[in-house]
């Protein structure tokens, strides 16, 4: 009789190369889902009497030791960077990653968390769009057509919402979350020239150690204080702080590490869908069926333009 095939032992780097890739997917896949709850735990936030600095100040003041740590480990036995790229993470901090926090937490107050989301998601379009600006980098037709389906979903999604909404400053909230959008592009812009020369997890500690010293010049400016709310607050700083930045920032360095950064793009478009369920669940925000369409338009585009980078 033949001899029965028996398939071949799979070579263990093929399956330390799987292992590897599953590990990194669900790294990007907690990062996205964990960074996304930040605007449910902000709306929640507000509705405990806290403003949008204070929820600010508290995020990045219990966020800031962790990064002080990371920054040190990542340094250790590492030259000094030079004064030019100091300077450049000092500024990309600021107008970066602290302008994109304040428009955020600010635009949260007029608009849904799940617009929010839906918003943000469109800073891969507008990373393109400032690459090929200041880099002349080119634009292909696929991706002007994945630029369209983009924001095509947003103009939808948006006029959802106008129709539903009795705010009177929605389209503020709108131009503040796009305003978001487009620092944090600009930030991604920027540090993509550093990051390969300092490496993702220290260029962010740094840049994030900035924006929360910026963050909490910014909340003794305004007259803000940390006594005298109620506990609840406290808790949300907490877990805004952990669980929405520190576990996200960690968890997509080692899931870029282990996939790439294209892939990780992808992946990371489980937030806004995410994000959605989340909000619906938490804080009772409806679904409407020019949302979804909106939302699958986004997804699309955005995932269109990630994958052609």
């Amino acid at each position: 009789p033949a001899t029965p095939l028996v398939a071949a032992p799979e070579r263990p780097s093929v399956r330390a190369r799987r292992q590897d890739a599953w590990v990194g997917a669900l790294c990007v896949v907690g990062s996205a889902v964990a960074f996304s709850a930040k605007a449910v735990i902000a709306k929640v936030g507000y509705r405990h009497g806290a403003d949008p600095a204070t929820l600010l100040a508290l995020r990045m003041g219990f966020a800031l030791p962790f990064f002080v740590v990371a920054a040190l480990v990542t340094g250790r036995g590492r030259a000094a960077l030079p004064r030019p790229e100091l300077g450049k993470i000092v500024l990309l901090g600021v107008l970066g990653y602290y302008l994109a926090s304040v428009f955020d937490f600010y635009g949260l107050v007029y608009i849904s968390a799940g617009l929010e989301r839906l918003i943000l998601f469109v800073y891969p379009t507008l990373v393109v769009l400032m690459s090929a600006w200041i880099f002349k980098t080119p634009i292909t037709r696929r991706t002007l057509v994945a630029l369209a389906l983009t924001y095509g979903g947003v103009l939808l999604a948006v006029k959802t919402e106008t129709a539903v909404s009795s705010g009177s400053n929605m389209w503020l909230g709108v131009a503040l979350i796009f305003a978001c959008a487009l620092s944090y592009a600009a930030y991604l812009v920027g540090g993509g020239r550093l990051i390969p020369r300092i490496g993702s997890l220290r260029f962010t500690s740094l840049a994030l150690i900035v924006s929360a010293l910026a963050m909490l010049v910014h909340f003794w400016v305004v007259g803000g204080h940390f006594g005298g709310h109620p506990p609840v607050v406290y808790g949300i700083g907490g877990l805004l702080a952990v669980l929405c930045t520190v576990l996200p920032v960690f968890l997509l360095g080692e899931g870029i590490r282990r996939i790439g950064a294209g892939p990780a793009s992808i992946v990371g478009a489980v937030g806004p869908v995410s994000m959605i369920a989340l909000a619906h669940w938490v804080l009772g925000e409806p679904g409407h069926v020019g949302q979804v369409i909106g939302t699958r338009l986004v997804l699309v585009g955005a995932t269109v333009v990630a994958r052609g980078r």
